[in-house]
Parts: C-alpha cells; sequence; structure tokens
C-alpha cells in the first residue's frame, strides 16, 4: 500500500522577539516607557522604528523526513515545545514550511484546538454544513452524515445555537463529531480531546479506531501514552524540533520514557498562574520516613504531596491524579473527590495542601510516573501535568519458590489459590 503522506526535509523557521531592556518592569516603568515612545513618535516622524526590541530566529522543526502509508493509525510524541502542534499545522495546511516539502493525497480534517474551523456566530448546525463544504463534500454527502454527527457529539438540544455559546466541552464533541464523520481520507487530532470527559474520550478512540479498519489514515497527538498504545501501530518522537525515533509504538514510548532528561524526578513546581481559576503548584514523592525518594519499596506505602491553587471561587474542582507504568500503561487513578462527595462543592480561592497514599505491596517492581489533572467534573481540565512526577520500585526479592524473576504486569496482588482434597503435594 502506497504512501499517503510523504514529508521531506521539513523544517519552520519563526521570528521572535524580545525586549532589550531586561529585568523587571513595574507598571510605572512601563507607562513611563510608553508615553516617551510616543513623544519621539511625534518628534520625528519619519524616524525609523527604534522600539528596543530584539529578533531571534527560532527553529520549530529541522529537516524532518518521515511516510505514513494509507491506514496508518501514527502516534506523535515529545515534550511540551518538541514541535508536535506545529508539525500537524503543517500537515493540515494552516502554516507554510520555511524548507522542505509534504505530499499528502486525499481530503485532511483536523481538529487542533478547541474551535478551529468553527464560525462563532454560526449554529452547531450551520457549522456542520460549513466544514462539510470546506472538505469539498456536497450537501446530500453532508445530509447523509448529519444525522450521525449529532447523535455522536449529544448536543441536538443546542443545534441551533451559534456555537460562541458552547462550553469547551460540547465545542469539542462537535468538532470532533463532524472531522470525524465527513469522511476525510486523512484525520489529524492534537491533545484537545483532553477537554471532553472520560466517557467521550473512550467514544472517540473507538471511532478513530473504526476510522483506521476502513482504510483511513488518523494521525495522533498525545500526552497520555496508554491511548497512544491502545490507538497507534506506529509513532514517532519529537525533541526540539528533531525527529528523534521513528517505528513500533511500544518501542517509541518506552524510549520516550527512558530519556535521561524524564528519568526519576521527586519533585515538582511551577509559579503561580493567575490567569486560571486552578493551578498546580507542587508536587511531591514521600516515602514512608517522609523524605524525597526515587527508588521506592514496595513493602512501605508511597505517599504523593499535592499543593495547588485555587484563584476564584468556582463549583466543583476536581483534582485527579493517575500512576502510569513505563509502557504508558494506566495503573490506576484517585481523585480527591472518590470518597468524599463534598469536594465537589463550592470551593473558596486559596492555596491547598494534600496528600494520597499508595498502598504498599500493590505496585510492582518497575518504573512509573504520576500525572496530576485540575478541573471542573465532566466539563473541563484546566491543566494536565504530565509525568511530573517518576520513580522506580527496585528491591524486589524473589521467595525462592518462583519460577521467574519478576511477576508480570504493573500490580503485584497475592492471591489466595485452594486445592480440593486430591492435593498435588506429597
Amino acid at each position: 500500500m502506497g504512501s499517503i503522506i510523504t514529508v521531506e526535509n521539513l523544517s519552520k523557521k519563526y521570528t521572535i522577539g524580545h525586549q532589550r531592556y531586561g529585568g523587571y518592569q513595574t507598571f510605572r516603568d512601563t507607562l513611563s516607557h510608553g508615553v516617551s515612545s510616543v513623544y519621539q513618535r511625534l518628534r520625528h516622524p519619519f524616524s525609523p522604528n527604534s522600539e528596543e526590541v530584539e529578533t531571534e530566529e527560532f527553529w520549530a522543526l529541522k529537516d524532518i523526513n518521515f511516510e505514513v502509508k494509507q491506514g496508518d493509525r501514527l502516534g506523535i510524541i515529545g515534550r511540551n515545545g518538541a514541535g508536535k502542534s506545529t508539525l500537524l499545522k503543517i500537515l493540515s495546511r494552516i502554516t507554510h514550511p520555511t524548507t522542505g516539502r509534504v505530499h499528502i493525497k486525499g481530503r485532511v480534517a483536523s481538529l487542533l484546538e478547541v474551535g478551529t474551523g468553527f464560525h462563532p456566530e454560526l449554529t452547531g448546525r450551520e457549522n456542520i454544513f460549513l466544514n462539510g463544504a470546506i472538505l469539498g463534500m456536497t450537501k446530500s454527502d453532508i445530509k447523509k452524515s448529519f444525522d450521525e454527527i449529532v447523535a455522536f457529539a449529544e448536543v441536538e438540544k443546542f443545534l441551533d445555537t451559534p456555537v460562541k455559546r458552547y462550553s469547551s466541552g460540547m465545542y469539542v464533541r462537535l468538532a470532533f463529531a463532524v472531522a470525524a464523520h465527513l469522511e476525510p481520507e486523512i484525520l489529524i487530532v492534537d491533545e484537545v480531546l483532553a477537554v471532553g470527559d472520560a466517557a467521550f474520550q473512550k467514544k472517540c478512540m473507538g471511532q478513530m479506531q473504526q476510522i483506521s479498519k476502513e482504510g483511513r489514515t488518523v494521525l495522533f497527538v498525545s500526552h497520555n501514552m496508554g491511548a497512544i498504545t491502545n490507538l497507534c501501530s506506529s509513532a514517532l518522537l519529537l525533541s526540539n524540533g528533531e525527529l528523534k525515533k521513528n517505528g513500533k509504538t511500544n518501542e517509541i514510548i518506552s524510549s520516550y520514557l527512558n530519556d535521561e532528561e524524564l528519568k526519576q524526578k521527586n519533585y515538582f513546581s511551577r509559579e503561580s498562574d493567575k490567569t486560571i481559576p486552578i493551578g498546580l503548584l507542587e508536587a511531591r514523592l514521600l516515602a514512608n520516613n517522609n523524605q524525597n525518594s526515587c527508588c521506592l519499596s514496595r513493602n512501605e506505602p508511597i505517599n504523593v504531596q499535592i499543593k495547588y491553587e485555587i484563584n476564584k471561587k468556582i463549583l466543583s474542582v476536581h483534582l485527579y491524579s493517575s500512576i502510569i507504568a513505563a509502557d504508558g500503561t494506566v495503573v490506576f487513578g484517585t481523585g480527591d473527590a472518590d470518597i468524599d462527595k463534598s469536594r465537589f462543592g463550592i470551593r473558596r480561592p486559596g492555596v491547598y495542601t494534600c496528600l494520597y497514599t499508595i498502598p504498599p505491596t500493590i505496585l510492582n517492581e518497575g518504573d512509573y510516573s504520576i500525572s496530576i489533572s485540575l478541573g471542573i467534573p465532566y466539563q473541563v481540565n484546566y491543566q494536565e501535568n504530565n509525568h511530573v512526577l517518576r520513580f522506580s520500585i527496585t528491591d524486589y526479592v524473589s521467595s525462592g519458590r518462583s519460577i521467574h524473576n519478576r511477576r508480570a504486569g504493573a500490580i503485584w496482588l497475592d492471591i489466595k489459590w485452594r486445592y480440593n482434597n486430591n492435593s498435588p503435594f506429597l
């Protein structure tokens, strides 16, 4: 089967600006600088622009080469800033490459950002027909898929409402339904699906698998290694704009998760961000002696301490954390409202510190990471903090009776076995 996408020597350069006067600027400094600039322009209107800005060339992609076969499900992974979104925008023909070429056979439907391709003043119904027309479909073709799109998106009640009044979750549901059901040869999906709830994400994964079975091609960017593993047959690993590896999904994910820069990390912190309602400030791993540690014993509990901030009074905050094995499989997840549902109530602004404990003798020997998300249940994630902590369970000791050096799987459970009267033992 021939290649449906061919990327050759692809590079993308941006020009970014920096203020020459560095350091912290007070409001007074900014105001006086602005007044001075206006005064200079009035005195010398024809003089060259002397704004104190330096420019710098930034290469978001550097000499990328790969091919995608028809029907492939390709995962694209890498750290934030690796160039994943830039690559998708070029493949979607939203932006042009600086050098190199891309050859694509067939229609491309893209879901890159919430609301991409939608006109905010048009209704959901009108946007379905608009997107179909953009993809080159006739009105009769769109009508054939219309009912399936509406049923999949679950927005029947709001179909004739302008989409500017949709929540981010409704936007994504409708956008994905349109992109997936209007029969493009190539479907490109970015991390935007993280906005949807778990049930919708599962439905989307099933739809993308079905699309691939029909011979169409899927390109999928995600920080969720479990989703990449379940959906994709092959993967690309990007780092600092360069293609580091291209091959089978499990091999690429293993290489990514075992990167030296990503290995064991028992503490995470970030600056406060007052522009979002909820944000993570710190996370740390604590062994049983309350000391930071990356190498942990499976015979002792593991404590995960989280500090976060709420910047405005908000309803139904949910703090959720996942434990992820080295191959990207989510071992289990837990939320601060799992046991105490009252935490779904109105939350006051402030800084909060909480702790959850992983019981001893649960995790098998191996490498693990912890992801943390904060948002409003079933509506939106304000922050998806992937693999912020990393640790190893290393002290597996054989009982002397085991045939294997290590039990299979991420979970270790001591299961009771019973025999009837015909015992095999002497």
